[in-house]
């Protein structure tokens, strides 16, 4: 089995309370004069406390359509994926050149070369490192990504691998935009990164839980609810108001059938660790899975403290759990997301 080393999170400089950020929004997105009750109880009812921004809010007036926002999430996710990086390593005990793989996911932004080609020589990783960027994930990625870690170190239980995610969701926002999609995604998401250091089974072992099993799903006749329009002003969020339906149609039958291959009940989970989609998503969650009233209560802090970061939100909440909580060996975990697709990930820890 593979093994969770350390998780770091890393978060931009400058934070908000969520008003400041609904103002911003009035101000880009709405026509000067426009009623914005909608606006303000969208936001108001996001459940979301405080945010950090790439950009401080006054500077989001100027950007100038794709490449400008673009060009700002290149330099930034270098900067932001690199502090990531170095606090995983150091977190667990190791060097740059004991990495073997990192892998890259972002959906808020692309480069060529990739955002993980331009770490390779400001973190000192050695030159034959192999690499795997990854874009249209988007919120699942954090935990696909651990799983094809997973995937990668059972046949090498030798390596070291690393997950970098960077999420500038900021950049993402549509100006002159007011769909509910948009106004929905400007009251919810965020900007951050995370990193992840895993571990094969042939190196020493670490504190972290193991990655025991992980599982994959699609659904069917879900590709129209989530994902982006890419225009020439950027990525427009397509965001349905269905998804907290299609969660409940689904996830209960793909966790208890996920568990049950393992010996193990939803009641047996210990520790959730789940993405934070906003208060609806996680409503459905609950109520799938019947949840003690106390299970997401990591992501829902997460989720007011941060807001939604995309893929890096469930490795905050990763982070979180592992900080706070000091499970008794043995215990069983689940992490779990869910993403353009509409897909699902699990990965089923053990501590």
């Amino acid at each position: 089995m593979s093994r969770i080393a350390a998780v770091h999170g890393a978060l931009p400089p400058h934070r908000h309370a969520q008003r400041e950020v609904t103002d911003m929004v009035a101000r880009t997105c709405l026509p000067p004069g426009a009623d914005r009750r909608v606006l303000d109880r969208l936001h108001e009812n996001a459940q979301v406390r405080n945010r950090h921004t790439v950009l401080p809010l006054e500077r989001y007036d100027a950007l100038d359509g794709f490449g400008g926002a673009n060009d700002v999430f290149v330099g930034a996710a270098v900067d932001l994926g690199a502090e990531a990086v170095r606090g995983a390593l150091r977190a667990a005990g190791l060097r740059a050149t004991d990495v073997d793989l990192l892998m890259f996911t972002s959906v808020t932004g692309v480069a060529a070369p990739s955002v993980d080609a331009r770490l390779v020589g400001r973190l000192g990783l050695r030159q034959d490192v192999k690499r795997l960027p990854v874009f249209g994930l988007g919120c699942v990625a954090g935990a696909a990504g651990v799983a094809r870690l997973h995937d990668y170190l059972l046949g090498a239980p030798d390596h070291v691998a690393v997950l970098l995610s960077v999420e500038l969701c900021s950049l993402t926002f549509q100006r002159d935009d007011v769909t509910p999609a948009n106004l929905v995604a400007t009251a919810l998401f965020g900007d951050g990164a995370a990193a992840v250091v895993v571990t094969g089974d042939r190196r020493p072992r670490t504190a972290g839980p193991e990655v025991v099993a992980t599982r994959s799903r699609m659904y069917p006749d879900t590709e129209h609810i989530m994902g982006w329009d890419v225009r020439s002003t950027g990525f427009k969020v397509v965001l349905d108001p269905a998804v907290p339906d299609v969660v409940r149609r689904y996830l209960a039958d793909d966790v208890t059938g996920f568990l049950a291959e393992h010996g193990l009940k939803p009641k047996d989970i210990a520790h959730w660790v789940c993405h934070p989609g906003g208060p609806k998503v996680l409503e459905a969650v609950s109520e799938a899975l019947a949840l003690p009233e106390n299970a997401l209560d990591v992501t829902r802090r997460s989720l007011a403290d941060v807001g939604n970061l995309s893929s890096s939100s469930v490795l905050h909440v990763l982070r979180d759990t592992l900080a706070e909580r000091r499970p008794e060996p043995g215990t069983p975990g689940l992490l779990m997301a869910m993403g353009p697709g509409f897909c699902c990930e699990l990965v089923l820890l053990r501590w």
